[in-house]
């Protein structure tokens, strides 16, 4: 037998409806309520009725907070009540005035949505933990290339320092893999990574489908395997479950896939990373010696073991090696940085001056607001006296204008968090290549959290002064001052002018700085003509290209091919392209300066090219001859040697005719200088210009796996951009074509993270500008109408529009005076944080300062116009008439 329900309200309800409205009301609403619930639970069933029953009292707890009261609140009520009245009348308030209610939320918004953008972006990179587990104990492991560099490290140093160590729970090595895929369509080249069997142990993860690697897996001439991130798996293979065991093809060769990752996998250290495969070395082979410094390190340390006792035992072990090969190492040691340092240790200078700048933003819009509600609290001073004589304290008269305030404040956040999603889109859009973890910026739990945290936060920070201050006077000097003055509030709100202005122009030197140190760094110049220049990157994949005669042989004709498209009047090929990714580096040995320890000989950008390659380039031949057709493999090797290099090595000689070894030291022919180039920008165009040498591809004992195709052009290279490609593929239509770019635009690329931190700079200074012009305006607006009495009296007197207006305009541009003063001094100390980001000029430049002063005083002086214009028009006779 079932037992029926008790025809009672539920209790949580009574307690709840008796803690939010008044006593009077509760009592009533609760005996309706019980007799109607009573009903309900008979007709539709105990659930139907609390569902109802809880919906109708939050009716009236709505209806009693927003609705005028039919009876006053007696002592006994909850702080709850008088919050929710309180808010009630400073909303119908701030319906009154819309125009001070949308200034002062759209400003609000303005701050809070920057800074929440801003934050969205920092917190992924530089405040959250990296996604794996115990992240804190992953570290890189480094050799030194000097005291100061540090440098990749060859796989037998690796093996030996692994094998060794008693520090690591697990450690790995990992180097770049490029593998194309073809099918109905173009080819496309997807970013891969070789790496060692325990890579995805040291990062935590396993396969969300099939298995890691083995140690099986990574032997020399192993099984082809390889392992899909979540995005490949679902963009190529349709998500497809039976994936796993299934055969692939990858550069012409069938791969196995043994294993899918999981959909949030981040691969930090190569962000790209489509796929992996085993590295499969192991010590007999060439490229796995010491001296081979192709390879990255990483490694996972053994709970309880601090990143200190690993550096001790990896400085004893890296001593043990140096003992025991002399010759291979730089004397310079190894080095164990966290992972976290070497993931952001790039982007954050970058990101904490933009998170100086926000933070500029954000104070100027605070005290903007906290300026509208000083003058606003000024015009209310007789309310407020009425109240304190009717009984109110100074304590609820501040709450009531606290409660206000924070009525604005999550109005300007909600708005706020609206423009953050838009904020965050224009950074995804602007953000320069090598951010990190750009997949989890976003609008996300965190983030509106922080929201919600800073909208308090601003509330209380810009209505406290103002709420203390409107509550000071009673109703005695109310009653004595004239109803049309401002009230004693100036000397605050032109304190926050005067702040106001000293912001806008740290924000406005800073964004001065960048802006001069972005022309600059265009202006410099590369060691070449990059007009008319179009760049792609071409590589061969399959089998059919094992031989060196054969890749070679593609690349001759696939040359050829470039030079016959109508429109171009030179192409060539090199091995790595200036301001790219491209990095090849090879150590020089001199036949006439041989030294003990070979790794302590200078190295140089390794250039195999084709003949014509400077011609087409335009870089300059200072003396000797050119690369030409008659240096091909048999004819005696020669080799190019930049000024840079030449300078260093051989100072005050003629290095022609000297000859070096480059990549081994003991082994391989001796090259010939024959001639000395003009430098060149290879890595970015704020570096010096690096060591380089430039050899005859022809020549080199290994055909490259990938090189890239400069043509020249008469008119508009990106014009001729479809026709050098299907050049190309006229050859081979299965080699992939990427990179496809001029060469104006990759100079544009190499300064975009300086022109990432301008275009945020710009904005900031621009609305930090029309902040401080408001600001400077409203203050001046005000001190018209609490003078008004005053300049009445003047003009009454003989003073003239001209003298009125000098009053008036002196005053706004003497408070405009002491904010740049003020400001001059921040500037010079918060410009410290661009430091980085600046090529070229001093953080004290003065024409810089000299120029956003002008700037500044020009925009102060206008906003300074219309309130004395409005002075010089005061009627005297109907003011002294009003008075």
């Amino acid at each position: 037998m079932t037992r029926p329900p008790a025809p009672l309200p539920p209790a949580r309800a009574e307690r709840w409806l008796s803690r939010i409205l008044p006593s009077h009301l509760t009592d009533a609403l609760v005996g309706d309520l019980t007799e109607t619930f009573a009903e309900l639970v008979k007709e539709r069933g105990l659930a139907a009725a609390r569902r109802w029953y809880w919906r109708e009292a939050l009716r009236a707890t709505v209806a009693f907070a927003f609705h005028d009261r039919s009876a006053p609140v007696r002592s006994g009520d909850s702080l709850l009540v008088s919050v929710l009245s309180d808010l009630r009348f400073g909303a119908r308030l701030l319906l009154r005035r819309p125009g001070f209610a949308v200034l002062a939320t759209v400003t609000l918004a303005i701050g809070i949505g920057a800074t929440t953008a801003i934050f969205s972006v920092i917190q992924p990179i530089l405040l959250a933990s990296l996604p794996y587990p115990h992240a804190d104990r992953i570290v890189t492991l480094w050799e030194g290339v000097d005291q100061t560099q540090r440098g990749n490290v060859g796989y037998a140093t690796w093996y030996d320092i692994a094998r060794d160590s008693h520090s690591f729970e697990a450690s790995a090595v990992y180097k770049w893999w490029q593998a194309v895929i073809t099918g109905d369509g173009p080819p496309e080249r997807l970013s891969g990574a070789r790496v060692s069997r325990d890579y995805f142990k040291v990062l935590g993860f396993e396969p969300a489908l099939g298995r890691a690697f083995l140690p099986e897996d990574d032997v020399n001439n192993g099984a082809r395997v390889t392992i899909l991130s979540d995005g490949l798996w679902r963009s190529h293979f349709g998500g497809d479950p039976s994936i796993v065991g299934r055969q692939v093809r990858f550069n012409g060769v069938s791969y196995t896939v043994i294993g899918v990752m999981p959909a949030g996998f981040e691969d930090l250290l190569r962000p790209t990373a489509q796929l992996w495969a085993p590295m499969q070395y192991d010590l007999t082979l060439p490229w796995a010696c010491r001296t081979c410094h192709h390879l990255r390190a990483v490694g996972r340390l053994k709970p309880g073991v601090s990143l200190g006792q690993a550096g001790a035992e990896l400085s004893a072990l890296s001593a043990g090696l140096v003992r025991a090969h002399p010759t291979e190492y730089a004397q310079a040691g190894h080095w164990l940085i966290p992972l976290r340092e070497v993931i952001t240790g790039g982007v954050r200078p970058l990101l904490l001056a933009i998170l100086g700048a926000v933070a500029l933003v954000l104070l100027i819009a605070c005290a903007n607001v906290m300026n509208l509600l000083l003058a606003r609290g000024a015009q209310r001073e007789g309310e407020f006296a009425m109240r304190t004589a009717l009984g109110a304290s100074r304590g609820r008269v501040v709450r009531q204008l606290l409660t206000e305030s924070l009525a604005l404040a999550a109005a300007g956040g909600i708005l706020g968090v609206m423009v953050a999603g838009v904020g965050v889109k224009a950074l995804l859009a602007l953000t320069p290549a090598g951010l990190p973890r750009t997949g989890a910026i976003g609008i996300h739990a965190g983030t509106l959290l922080f929201a919600v945290a800073l909208t308090t936060l601003v509330a209380v920070a810009f209505g406290l002064v103002p709420a203390l201050n409107a509550s000071r006077g009673g109703l005695h000097q109310s009653i004595k001052r004239n109803t049309r003055r401002a009230g004693g509030s100036h000397l605050v709100r032109a304190s926050l002018v005067i702040a106001e202005v000293a912001l806008a122009l740290i924000l406005l030197v800073g964004t001065g700085l960048l802006l001069q140190s972005v022309r600059r760094l265009l202006a410099v110049s590369p060691g070449f003509d990059p007009d008319h220049l179009m760049t792609l990157q071409i590589q061969v994949t399959g089998p059919r290209y094992d031989a060196d005669s054969v890749t070679r042989g593609f690349y001759d004709h696939a040359l050829l091919a470039a030079r016959t498209v109508p429109g171009v009047t030179a192409a060539a090929l090199t091995s790595q392209m200036p301001l790219t990714t491209d990095y090849d580096q090879a150590g020089v040995h001199l036949e006439n300066h041989p030294r003990a320890n070979p790794e302590e000989d200078p190295s140089a950008h390794r250039y195999a090219v084709s003949a014509g390659y400077l011609a087409t380039m335009k870089i300059p031949l200072l003396r000797g001859r050119d690369l030409d057709e008659h240096d091909v493999a048999g004819a005696p090797p020669v080799v190019l040697i930049n000024d840079a290099f030449a300078r260093r090595v051989w100072p005050g000689e003629d290095p022609i005719g000297q000859r070096i070894r480059i990549g081994d030291a003991t082994s391989g022919p001796w090259w010939t200088i024959i001639g000395v180039v003009g430098n060149v920008r290879q890595v970015t165009l704020a570096a010096d210009e690096p060591d380089g040498v430039y050899l005859p591809e022809a020549q080199w004992p290994w055909a490259d796996g990938d090189v890239s195709l400069v043509v020249r052009t008469r008119g508009d290279p990106a014009a001729l951009s479809d026709a050098i490609r299907r050049a190309v593929w006229s050859v081979d239509k299965d080699q992939p074509i990427v990179r496809l770019a001029t060469m104006n635009q990759l100079l544009q690329a190499s300064a975009a993270q300086r022109r990432f931190a301008l275009v945020v700079f710009e904005a900031f200074a621009m609305v930090a500008l029309i902040l401080a012009a408001a600001g400077v305006y409203g203050v001046l607006a005000g001190v018209v109408t609490e003078r008004r009495r005053e300049i009445g009296v003047r003009s009454a007197l003989g003073a003239s529009r001209g003298d009125i207006i000098g009053m008036i305009l002196g005053q706004g541009l003497s408070l405009t005076g002491v904010g740049v003063a003020v400001g001059i001094g921040c500037a010079l100390a918060f410009t410290r944080l661009i430091a980085g980001l600046l090529f070229g000029i001093s953080e004290s430049d003065l024409s810089t300062y000299l120029g956003v002063i002008t700037v500044l005083a020009a925009v102060a002086l206008l906003a300074c116009l219309v309130p004395a214009w409005r002075a010089a028009r005061v009627d005297p006779a109907m003011t002294l008439r009003m008075e």
